[in-house]
């Protein structure tokens, strides 16, 4: 891939996500998801203690020092620098350090070493990808997955049909935090919708199909959140 036509991915991650103001209230406003039902899916799939694992768009970390705890290698990959700072420094508190590498890079620039990966995780991040551009990761993460290997795939993904749309988005927003630093606001929500590239799982799941996934669990909420499982044939 040359550099005439390839992707941005810092530009799209949203320049907030650059913003080490932003950085620090960031656990916060996501409302600090429990990581332990991803933990057990990958346990589920046969990852165990001497596993490596993939975080995409990892973030402050919150599955990855939990993962760190569990697995032999976790390697942590985001496209900003304030992230994997934070990152770094709660890895260094933790004492997860030895079994945690933070790597800059998104979904279509990391670079795996080493053994193929047991399992790649991802959360809220995939979104940033146009469509195109997410068939082209799904494909680059089967690659550097064993064959068995495991993704879980976490993302705002519309499970509804087009014509249901504003009832849908209407239902969404009502149930948005009023405090934008304790959660997503309806303003938030909106912007989302406008700026980013959350897709239909009527496409999201073919592109998974055509990248070598099979499809082992799928879990839906309030038609925008969706969890995946998936194996690689």
């Amino acid at each position: 891939m040359t550099e005439t036509w390839m992707i941005d991915e810092p530009a799209h991650a949203g320049p907030e996500h650059l913003d080490p103001a932003f950085v620090a209230g960031f656990d916060r406003k996501q409302g600090r998801p429990d990581p332990a039902e991803d933990l057990a899916e990958l346990r589920a799939h046969g990852v165990g203690p001497h596993s490596t694992v993939v975080d995409l768009g990892a973030g402050t970390g919150q599955f990855a020092l939990a993962a760190a705890r569990e697995f032999d290698r976790v390697v942590a990959v985001d496209v900003s620098p304030a992230m994997l700072e934070f990152l770094r420094a709660r890895a260094a508190e933790t004492g997860v350090t030895g079994r945690l590498e933070c790597v800059r890079g998104g979904f279509l620039g990391y670079e795996h070493t080493g053994p193929p990966a047991d399992a790649v995780h991802s959360r809220h991040a995939l979104h940033q990808l146009p469509d195109f551009w997410k068939a082209l990761a799904l494909e680059r993460i089967a690659r550097l997955l064993r064959p068995g290997g495991v993704l879980r795939l976490r993302d705002l993904v519309y499970d509804f049909e087009p014509g249901q749309a504003e009832a849908v988005m209407e239902r969404w927003f009502a149930g948005a935090a009023t405090d934008p630093a304790r959660g997503y606001t309806r303003h938030d929500l909106a912007e989302h919708v406008r700026t980013e590239f959350s897709t239909f799982r009527w496409l999201l799941e073919p592109m998974l199909s055509a990248a070598g996934f099979d499809i082992a669990r799928v879990d839906y909420a309030n038609g925008v959140y969706g969890a995946y499982t998936c194996v690689r044939r």
